[in-house]
């Protein structure tokens, strides 16, 4: 059974999640991902490998979740933000959960896939210009990008990998 975690860890977890929340919210609303937002993650990943005493082989999985993640950004298989998602994610999550993150935030990332498909097969075309709420407009911009084939948010399917295994998934 696992040690349940201190004060410190719990908070440094907490403030990596929310910054995962931060993460999908700019990449829902522009497909960015600012570069400060990875950065404070591995930062909070580096305090928590610090403390649990763990940093040699939290560096060693983050490097190896980076590299294979840059090697499918060659391929446009993947967007510059996520790479460094994933590894700021792998160095947040404990080295022993880090095959757990890959997994859960591909097959986040396969459902994000397969709702976009359908939701492009069946989305309408965008509405004539009207006065926009926030919400119409984002809606609006989304069914321009569906039936572009634009990229897909996939902060989210990272974040909700990340979120599924700190919570004990």
């Amino acid at each position: 059974m696992a040690e349940p975690f201190s004060t410190v860890q719990l908070l440094l977890l907490s403030a990596g999640l929310a910054l995962f929340g931060v993460a999908c919210l700019q990449d829902w609303a522009m497909r960015l991902v600012p570069n400060r937002v990875p950065a404070a993650i591995a930062i909070l990943g580096l305090a928590l490998r610090l403390d649990d005493g763990t940093l040699p082989m939290g560096l060693f999985a983050a490097f190896l979740v980076f590299s294979i993640a840059a090697l499918c950004w060659r391929r446009g298989w993947l967007g510059g933000a996520d790479v460094k998602l994933f590894g700021a994610g792998a160095l947040l999550v404990s080295p022993a959960a880090v095959l757990g993150f890959v997994l859960a935030s591909c097959l986040a990332g396969g459902a994000l896939a397969l709702g976009y498909a359908v939701l492009a097969h069946f989305a309408p075309p965008p509405a004539p210009q009207r006065p926009a709420t926030y919400l119409r407009r984002y809606l609006r911009v989304e069914q321009r990008r569906l039936q572009r084939r634009g990229p897909l948010p996939y902060a989210t399917a990272i974040a909700a990998g990340a979120t599924f295994v700190l919570l004990g998934g």
